[in-house]
């Protein structure tokens, strides 16, 4: 069973140090900067904390954390979403097993209404998995930078339409 589990203080470390994991991984798509002592800069993280404008969640299957997710209403494209996917991942361990699909329509459910969601044309897998989860919503794709997607999508169309 998957769960998504608000991150709370209490997990702040758990949630730095899976998310530089993360950030290792996208460094293949970006070129993310490190600090002195060898963390990858993630400008935003602390804002989780303090801004109630932004969830973060754990992706939790079967009690064992196997990824996250980070949300907020900030537009990447000078939209007006209700929700926009900042970040989310499956830990490599965890792919391949529904997870991640399990906790994207949890995460839809819980906040229906508009959405923008990115990915880099390069992430092959991430690019097939935003694309094939938000299919039934008829997303527009709107060009971000040469190299990456927005999906611009809204939750309610699809529930509308039933």
């Amino acid at each position: 069973m998957v769960t998504l589990r608000e991150v709370r203080e209490e997990d702040r470390q758990l949630l730095w140090n899976l998310n530089q994991k993360y950030l290792y991984e996208m460094t293949q798509y970006y070129h993310n900067e490190m600090d002195e002592e060898g963390n990858i800069i993630c400008g935003y993280f602390e804002r989780y904390f303090t801004d109630p404008e932004r969830k973060a969640f754990l992706i939790e299957s079967g009690g064992i954390v196997s990824g996250f997710a980070f949300i907020h209403p900030y537009s990447l494209i000078k939209g007006n979403p209700d929700h926009t996917m900042a970040e989310f991942t499956v830990f490599p361990a965890y792919r391949g097993k529904h997870i991640g699909e399990a906790a994207v329509r949890e995460i839809f459910r819980m906040f229906p209404g508009r959405w923008e969601i990115k990915y880099h044309e390069r992430n092959l897998p991430a690019k097939t998995f935003w694309n094939r989860m938000t299919e039934a919503y008829h997303p527009s794709h709107v060009s971000y930078s040469d190299q990456e997607t927005v999906l611009v999508f809204n939750t309610e169309q699809k529930e509308n339409q039933l």
